[in-house]
């Protein structure tokens, strides 16, 4: 297949074909995008918004937060918790139903393990951080250390990563699958046990370790459409054997077609029930973490858009700017802002604008501006301002002052 009809149906699998809800959008609309993407990814930046709002408004538009909030943080029996948080591809957001397959071999144990060394020093103290969230929480890290009358003196050094015992013996805990996010306040994880956030019968669901690796590679393939193994392996960041041997099965039973796509070096696969739209039309902003755009090796494959985030590099050395946002417009990447919500002010700062070689600055700008507005109001922030750095900025300044 060409590279065009690839792009094509990357985009459809993500969503991009689909057009925006004219009415306010609903738990239905969300359902929709999660059956699509599979997952939310989090993450603590909070520059312009919460990596987890921003897919959603993606696809959707503007649409109440508290759609993502009630559907990962709340249950009830009319509206029972659709996500749970797990590492998946990061830290993200999962369908509840996908549990198992994160609990079944499948995936390499995280960065989590690293805590072991604290729970073999402090066995007692995993009990007591059980049988104190048994008791009270929901409740975060800082709140059981001070229940259980300290954990442990904290390290100074390491700005960041300077946990107490409890924190760690926490993150283990959630790691193992023993507590879970039973909600948040703010950005703040309140741990709870898990078998009183998720229902009996995912806890009940065995999963053999080649099993969990086919489904989820499958929900990769689905939610990519067209990928190489590399990108099927890092949607939810398997081992390389296990998402081989997951592919060749998947081939095997059909769900998964070999393709060649013009310009890729690697063999690809298609799934099976993956649409062709004729074209994609409309416009979205994508922060950093959007699963479109994770995988930085497959979005210059597919839209020959180099992309890095440069929230680590020295102001001095950034090329586009601290958090910036690449922006789609009819199926291409023509551009990215650099953009921060300044909360106190009610403004949408956009602190640098640059677009592609190829676009055509004037239609850019007209466009950029209008998603710019949209997300502005979005987030209750009555303006936008548009600094002067970038190639885009005099043109995208212009219409913005219209």
């Amino acid at each position: 297949m060409s590279a065009d009809v690839a792009r094509r149906i990357a985009l459809a699998a993500q969503g991009f074909a689909d057009p925006r809800p004219a009415a306010p959008p609903t738990r239905r609309h969300l359902q929709r995008v999660l059956s699509r993407v599979r997952l939310l990814q989090l993450d603590s930046v909070n520059v312009a918004v919460r990596a987890h709002y921003m897919p959603v408004f993606s696809r959707l538009g503007a649409y109440a937060p508290s759609l993502v909030d009630e559907a990962a943080w709340s249950h009830s029996a009319r509206r029972p918790r659709l996500l749970v948080e797990y590492w998946a591809h990061e830290a993200s957001l999962v369908p509840v139903e996908d549990w198992p397959l994160f609990h079944s071999g499948a995936k390499k144990r995280g960065w989590w393990q690293n805590h072991e060394p604290a729970v073999r020093r402090q066995p007692q103290l995993v009990d007591d951080v059980l049988a104190v969230v048994k008791e009270s929480g929901p409740m975060g890290a800082g709140a059981i250390e001070k229940a259980l009358a300290g954990g442990g003196p904290r390290a100074k050094e390491h700005w960041g990563w300077n946990w107490s015992e409890v924190k760690k013996v926490c993150e283990y805990l959630f790691g193992s699958g023993a507590l879970t996010t039973g909600t948040r306040r703010g950005f703040e994880r309140l741990y709870d046990l898990t078998e009183r956030v998720l229902p009996p019968e995912v806890l009940a669901r065995r999963v053999t370790p080649e099993e969990g690796a086919r489904e989820l590679v499958a929900r990769a393939a689905a939610a990519l459409g067209v990928a190489t193994e590399p990108d099927l392996r890092d949607y939810y960041r398997l081992a390389p054997a296990r998402s081989r041997q997951a592919v060749g099965e998947l081939v095997e039973e059909g769900v998964l077609d070999p393709v060649a796509v013009r310009g890729w070096a690697a063999p690809a696969y298609r799934h099976v029930e993956a649409r062709v739209p004729r074209a994609i039309t409309g416009r979205a902003l994508l922060c950093p973490f959007d699963p479109l755009i994770w995988e930085r090796a497959r979005t210059e494959r597919i839209f020959d858009f180099h992309y890095r985030i440069e929230i680590y590099v020295p102001q001095e050395k950034r090329v586009h700017g601290y958090y910036v946002f690449p922006f789609l417009l009819d199926g291409e990447l023509v551009g990215r802002v650099d953009l921060k919500a300044d909360r106190a002010a009610g403004v949408l700062r956009v602190q640098a604008a640059h677009a592609e070689p190829a676009a055509d600055h004037g239609r850019v700008a007209v466009e950029l501006a209008a998603e710019l507005r949209h997300m502005a109001d979005w987030l209750g922030l009555e303006e936008v301002h548009v600094a002067g750095r970038g190639d885009l900025a005099p043109a995208l300044a212009a219409v913005v002052r219209r």
